[in-house]
C-alpha cells in the first residue's frame, strides 16, 4: 500500500489506483445510465412503430424512470454510512441488468412503467453512490476530486446505446430481441463495475482527509442552485428521451435519429473532462452558466431548422453541455461536504429529477396533441435560460457560491 504522501506522486503505484477507481464508476454509468436509462431513447421509435406505445404514453413511461431516479436520490441523501452506500451501489447494479431483462418480458405498459421505475432506482447508483464512493476515496487518498472521467460513461453510455440500437435494426430484430441484447450486453458490464470499486475502509481516527469540517451552504446559495438546477433538468430531459423521436419524425431525416444520438454521446463523453479545465479557468458558476447558455441553442435548434446539418450541430452542443453540467453541480456537492458527498449530491439531484417527472410526460402529450416536439423543446430552452440567469444572480450575490469559484481555480 502507498503512503499518504506517495500518494501524491506520479508514480505507477499511485495512478493505477485512482484510474481503476475511476474506471469502476465509467463501467456502473455504461450499465445504469447507458443501458438501463438509456437504451430506452433510441428504442422508443422502435417499440412505437412495433407495439401500441403512443406519444403520451411514451412520455409517461419516461416520467416513471425519473421518478425511479428521485426516490434513488432521496435514498442516498438519508444514507449516512459509507459501507451501507457501497451495499446500495452494488444492489443498483444488478437492478439495473434485471430492469433491461424485465422489458422484453411482455408489451404491457404496467410492466414496463414498473421495469423503468426500477431502472430509474438503478441510475441513482451510478450518478450518486458512485460519485460518492469515487470522491470519498479521492479525497480519502489526497488526490484531485474531479469526476470529468467517471461521467464520460455516461456519455459513452448514449454512444453505445445507440450504436447498438442501429447495428441490432440492420440484423433486423424487433424490440424484443434488441432488449435482450442489451441485457446481455449489463451483464457484461456488471461485471467491472462490481469488482473495481473497491470497498470502503472505516476512516481512521484524525486521518488527514477529516481536516475540513463540512460547512452547510447559505440558504441563499441553495434556494437558487436548486432552482437553477430544475430548470437545467428540464432542458436536459426532452432531448434525452425524445431526440431519436424528434429526428424520425422529420421526413428529410428518417433513418439518423440513431446516429444523432450516438454524436451526443461522443460529444458528451470527452466534454465532462473539458468542463473540469474550465471551472479550473472561470469557476464553477462561471463553467455552468456557459455550458447552460450553450445548451439552450442545442435544445432549441431542431424546432428552428430540419435540416441535417442543424440536427448535428444541435446534438454536439447539447452532448457537449449538458453532462457537464452534472458533473460541476455534483462536483461542487462534493466540495461543499466532503465527508459525505452523497447527501448534498442527493438533495440538487431531487431539484434535478423533479423536473424530469414533469417534463417527459408534459412533452409527450404536447407532442400528441400538436402532432410535433416544437414547443417542448421552446419550453425546455426556456428553462434552461432562466436557470443561467439564476446562477448569475447567485454568482453576484453569495460568498459561498464565490469562494467555491475561488477554490476551483485554485485547484
Amino acid at each position: 500500500m502507498p503512503s499518504s504522501s506517495s500518494a501524491r506522486m506520479p508514480s505507477p503505484r499511485s495512478v493505477s489506483p485512482r484510474y481503476r477507481v475511476l474506471l469502476a464508476g465509467v463501467f456502473s454509468q455504461l450499465l445504469c445510465i447507458g443501458v438501463a436509462r438509456f437504451a430506452y431513447t433510441p428504442l422508443l421509435p422502435v417499440m412505437q412503430q412495433q407495439t401500441w406505445l403512443s406519444d403520451a404514453q411514451g412520455g409517461w413511461v419516461a416520467a416513471l424512470n425519473y421518478a425511479g431516479y428521485m426516490l434513488g436520490a432521496l435514498v442516498a441523501a438519508s444514507i449516512h454510512s459509507i459501507r451501507l452506500k457501497d451495499s446500495l451501489y452494488r444492489l443498483t447494479l444488478l437492478l439495473a441488468v434485471l430492469s433491461t431483462a424485465g422489458m422484453a418480458l411482455a408489451d404491457s405498459f404496467w410492466l414496463w412503467a414498473s421495469m423503468r421505475f426500477v431502472a430509474g432506482f438503478s441510475s441513482s447508483g451510478a450518478m450518486l453512490l458512485a460519485s460518492g464512493l469515487i470522491l470519498h476515496w479521492l479525497i480519502q487518498h489526497r488526490q484531485r476530486g474531479e469526476l470529468g472521467i467517471h461521467f464520460a460513461g455516461l456519455g459513452l453510455g448514449i454512444l453505445v446505446a445507440a450504436l447498438a440500437v442501429e447495428l441490432m435494426l440492420r440484423v433486423p430484430l424487433g424490440w424484443q430481441a434488441q432488449w435482450w441484447g442489451f441485457t446481455a450486453l449489463a451483464a457484461v458490464l456488471l461485471v467491472p463495475a462490481w469488482l473495481w470499486m473497491p470497498r470502503p475502509a472505516k476512516p481512521s481516527e484524525g486521518s488527514g482527509h477529516r481536516h475540513r469540517q463540512a460547512a452547510p451552504p447559505s440558504r441563499t446559495f441553495m434556494r437558487l442552485m436548486l432552482a437553477a438546477y430544475f430548470c437545467a433538468g428540464y432542458g436536459y430531459v426532452i432531448s434525452a428521451t425524445f431526440i431519436v423521436a424528434i429526428v424520425e419524425r422529420e421526413p428529410l431525416l428518417a433513418g439518423a435519429g440513431n446516429w444523432a444520438f450516438a454524436l451526443v454521446g461522443l460529444a458528451a463523453a470527452p466534454a465532462v473532462m473539458l468542463w473540469d479545465l474550465v471551472a479550473r479557468w472561470m469557476g464553477y458558476l462561471g463553467a455552468l452558466i456557459t455550458a447552460m447558455a450553450l445548451q439552450v441553442v442545442g435544445i432549441v435548434l431542431p424546432a428552428l431548422t430540419d435540416s441535417l446539418a442543424g440536427v448535428l450541430l444541435s446534438a454536439v452542443l447539447y452532448g457537449g453541455t449538458f453532462l457537464g453540467c452534472v458533473s460541476l453541480v455534483l462536483t461542487m456537492a462534493g466540495r461543499l461536504y466532503p465527508q459525505s458527498p452523497a447527501r448534498l449530491m442527493g438533495r440538487m439531484t431531487l431539484a434535478y429529477g423533479a423536473a424530469q417527472i414533469v417534463a417527459p410526460a408534459l412533452t409527450g402529450m404536447l407532442a400528441e396533441a400538436t402532432g410535433h416536439y416544437d414547443t417542448g423543446l421552446w419550453l425546455a430552452g426556456g428553462f434552461v435560460a432562466l436557470g443561467a440567469v439564476l446562477l448569475a444572480w447567485l454568482r453576484r450575490v453569495d460568498q459561498t457560491a464565490q469562494s467555491l469559484d475561488a477554490e476551483a481555480k485554485v485547484g
